[in-house]
């Protein structure tokens, strides 16, 4: 792996980390959710800090989600799926660039050889499905959960003068800042239902910038949620389309006013956790 590279991956999702941890509120794995958002910042060129031997492309568009999740999805309508069957535990990237490129930019191989993430997919962008990006190509890296360049992050998180807590634990590590106050006021007035889906044991991620968000249950399962056009793909949603939504659309109405997880437009809020 280049040095440079994974030190711009790491250097940006430390900076996540301390200035946006909200993104990490709701899911078990924060240091995987870190890196992720770095990587999209790094090639979207939305990074704090860019080492100038790290170019940037303009028109560079980065999505992902949880690979079994995508291919609920999108599985039935696109073929690409049939050539590698989807993979637990693994985060797929999507990401999209000018088709003025033959192939794909260099920036983005070496960035995702740093992060130690597996090209499995490349083609035009209309091939797989992506209207929105259909004038663009599209390339598909897996990463899986567990990463040891996780362990690398968990590392600068906690840093060298991390001292030990009372119950054997270490202070001044990141997770420590990630446990969100309730506010007693806030959470009585909120709708039965709304108030039932935010107490539930949830993860909530962005799944694709434009609205999609995956929603994973304590039970394991998961779930697309689209808050643009206000749709789940779980069977409550298909079956009855509540009013108000089912719990996962409010649940993850609930962590974006929150500021826990980022905006449709993929952006964090800046400033206050509360919209």
């Amino acid at each position: 792996m280049s040095e440079t590279y994974l030190s711009a991956v790491l250097g940006e999702a430390e900076r996540v980390a301390q200035q946006h941890d909200q993104i990490a509120r709701s899911t078990d794995d924060p240091a995987h959710e870190y890196l992720r958002y770095a990587v999209l910042r790094l090639l979207e060129g939305e990074a704090v800090e860019t080492p100038a031997d790290v170019p940037e492309i303009d028109g560079v568009t980065v999505g992902y989600g949880e690979d079994d999740a995508m291919f609920d999805s999108w599985g039935p309508d696109v073929e690409w799926w049939d050539d590698i069957p989807p993979r637990e535990e693994c985060t797929r990237f999507r990401i999209f660039y000018p088709d003025e490129h033959e192939v794909v930019p260099r920036v983005i191989v070496d960035v995702m050889a740093a992060l130690g993430a597996w090209r499995v997919w490349a083609g035009t962008a209309a091939a797989c499905g992506s209207y929105d990006h259909r004038e663009r190509r599209e390339v598909h890296y897996r990463w899986p959960e567990g990463h040891p360049v996780e362990d690398l992050l968990q590392d600068r998180l906690q840093g060298p003068e991390a001292a030990v807590a009372p119950d054997g634990g270490r202070t001044g590590d990141v997770r420590d800042r990630m446990v969100v106050t309730e506010d007693s006021s806030q959470r009585a007035d909120l709708e039965p239902r709304t108030r039932r889906a935010v107490d539930e044991t949830m993860a909530v991620s962005l799944l694709k910038k434009g609205g999609r968000y995956e929603v994973r249950s304590a039970s394991g399962n998961r779930y697309d949620v689209d808050v643009i056009s206000e749709s789940c793909t779980c069977p409550d949603w298909q079956q009855r389309s509540p009013e108000g939504g089912c719990k996962h659309i409010r649940r993850v109405d609930h962590e974006i006013k929150q500021g826990r997880v980022p905006r449709p437009d993929g952006r964090l809020p800046t400033g206050s956790t509360q919209a």
